[in-house]
Parts: C-alpha cells; structure tokens; sequence
C-alpha cells in the first residue's frame, strides 16, 4: 500500500504542478473551476491505470521471465520524463484557461499518460489494479485541488515539483527491480 500511495503522490504531482500554474495564472480562482479540474484531473488518473493494466494483463504472461527489467524501464522513462519537464519548463510561458471544454480534456489526459505506463507495470507485477486506481484517482483529484488553491495564494513564486515526482517514481521503480533479482 505504501508503494501504491507512493506512485499515486508521483503521479499527482504532474496534475499537482499543472493547476498550481492554472491557480497562479488566474486573476479570480472560483471554487466551480477548482473543483472541475479536480474531478476531471482525478477521473482521469484512475481510468488510464485501468486501461493500461488491460493491455498489460494480455502481454505479462509473454515476458514473465523479464518483466522486472520492463517494470524498471517504464517507471524510469516516466521519472524521467518528469524530471525533463520539470526542469525545461519556462516561467514565463502564459497558461489558457483550461478548466472547461476541450483545453480541460486535454489537460486531463496529458497528466494522466504516465498513469497509463504505470497501470501497464501493475499488470505486470501482479497488483491488485482497482485499489491501486481509486488510490490514484483520489490523490490525483486532492493535490489537484490543494495545486489550485496554492497557487492562487501565492502567485508569482512557483518551483517545478515535477521534478521530485519524477524522482520519487524511479526509485520505485528501482526497488521493485531489486526486490525481484
């Protein structure tokens, strides 16, 4: 469970960082807006672990003998792909206000790809996938509200936590690794 809460933490904060940008970025934060990227942001990062553990479930009997090695190599290209965005993003890059329509759908699936890889790996681990995904969902959807709130408050500072997400699931994905040598 506490690798699962683990993941969940890393995962949302890629949703975490999206709406402390949206919160910073906008002159009125009403609680209708939070709560639609909320929801949206946490329905989203519950469904994508289910369907990858769908497809991970028909290949995980294929690479048995080596899914340890599959585990590693997905969890730390989504580490590492955090860690990049962390690092590149601009500052001074204007956000649109993607709390509605089509901007919040897309917003909603790009942070929930790396929620994608990571129910691919649950299948090939064996976890129990619908715990693990309303554990997801449900961080997805608090440190998406907290996200919001937060930068809201303190507009004009902001620091890339993507970038301790990233970290958080590479080394989950290392001792997942080392448990199974």
């Amino acid at each position: 469970m506490l690798e699962t809460f683990i993941i969940a933490i890393g995962l949302g904060l890629d949703a975490f960082s999206l709406a402390t940008a949206f919160g910073m970025c906008q002159k009125a934060c009403p609680r209708d807006a939070r709560l639609r990227l909320s929801f949206s942001f946490g329905a989203f990062q519950f469904f994508m672990p289910l369907v990858g553990f769908g497809v991970g479930r028909q290949v995980a009997r294929f690479i048995s003998s080596f899914d340890h090695w599959v585990v590693l190599g997905i969890l730390s290209l989504v580490g590492g792909k955090m860690i990049y965005e962390g690092w590149k993003r601009d500052s001074d890059t204007p956000l649109i206000d993607f709390s509605r329509g089509w901007p919040l759908f897309l917003a909603s699936l790009a942070t929930s790809i790396d929620a994608l890889a990571v129910g691919f790996s649950f299948a090939l681990m064996g976890k129990n996938i619908w715990f693990s995904a309303l554990i997801i969902g449900i961080v997805a959807l608090f440190m998406t509200y907290s996200g919001v709130s937060l930068g809201h408050k303190i507009r004009g500072v902001f620091s890339s936590p993507e970038v301790m997400g990233g970290i958080a699931i590479i080394l989950v994905g290392l001792k997942i690794f080392l448990e199974d040598l």
